[in-house]
């Protein structure tokens, strides 16, 4: 089997300890690729050298996170597009809008998603969602933009059944799926249902929102098999068909260093 973690943040310092050993134990578990998005100006270099240290496996994106925007969100947006020309991405991101923790910068959050909307446009790359009591305002913003034009995934999706109807009227976006799944009190598993298999891709959203048994935790990249086992038995899949199946749709969403694997 080969999976693919479509959003990780092994990069960050939660794993400076034994990183080495989370990349040997996730290729010996299964795990073929690691997609990376960015949060802001200062992870780049360290998604970078995780992508330069292991290449064919770690793939990075490129994208401001809306809860980095602030008011000086227009150099930190000018500085993080002049890298979209210095190397190969996967994906624009994680970029979107987050009201949870601070809604006095809207404006400036929608301004800087918008923008980068339009670089995956320009540049024909998917993008990676995060939002965050701000759906309405995601949606809006990608209408605006063009959704026929944009491609991508909510990254962690949470939202209710209206939500989830919403993003699967979207011609060219997946749902991407989390340790969130698992939980007890997340109605997720229940609402699922509405969206077929080939709408799913897998993630970890690493070190955050580790699967059950494993909640409140530091997240690994090996527990994304256990999002994977959920997601198999709400859809009565087997594991094998599961992995096939979200790696088929993460491939062909995705652009692996350029090239699609």
């Amino acid at each position: 089997m080969k999976l693919i973690d479509t959003h990780s943040h092994l990069y960050l310092e939660a794993f400076d300890a034994d990183r080495p050993e989370l990349v040997r134990l996730a290729r010996e578990s299964g795990i073929e690729a690691l997609l990376l998005p960015n949060v802001d100006l200062s992870t780049i270099s360290r998604m970078h050298a995780l992508c330069d240290r292991y290449p064919g496996f770690a793939y990075p994106m490129m994208g401001l996170h809306p809860t980095s925007v602030d008011r000086h969100y227009a150099g930190a947006l000018r500085m993080t597009e002049l890298f979209l020309g210095r190397r190969k991405y996967c994906a624009i991101g994680e970029i979107g809008i987050d009201l949870y923790w601070d809604k006095s910068y809207l404006k400036e959050q929608k301004i800087v998603f918008e923008e980068q909307l339009r670089w995956s446009i320009a540049l024909d790359l998917p993008v990676a969602i995060h939002t965050r009591e701000a759906f309405p305002e995601v949606l809006d913003s990608l209408h605006k933009i063009g959704a026929e034009k944009l491609k991508g995934v909510f990254h962690s999706f949470s939202g209710g059944e209206e939500e989830l109807r919403d993003v699967l009227k979207l011609p060219h976006f997946k749902i991407g799926v989390s340790g969130v799944v698992t939980f007890k009190r997340a109605k997720l598993a229940e609402i699922l249902p509405l969206a077929g298999i080939g709408d799913i891709v897998l993630e970890t959203d690493a070190p955050y929102l580790s699967p059950a048994p494993y909640r409140g935790k530091r997240n690994e990249p090996v527990y994304i098999w256990k999002t994977a086992e959920k997601i198999a038995e709400i859809y009565h899949l087997t594991i094998e068909e599961t992995v096939g199946i979200t790696r088929e749709n993460a491939v062909a969403l995705f652009e692996m260093a350029g090239e699609r694997v």
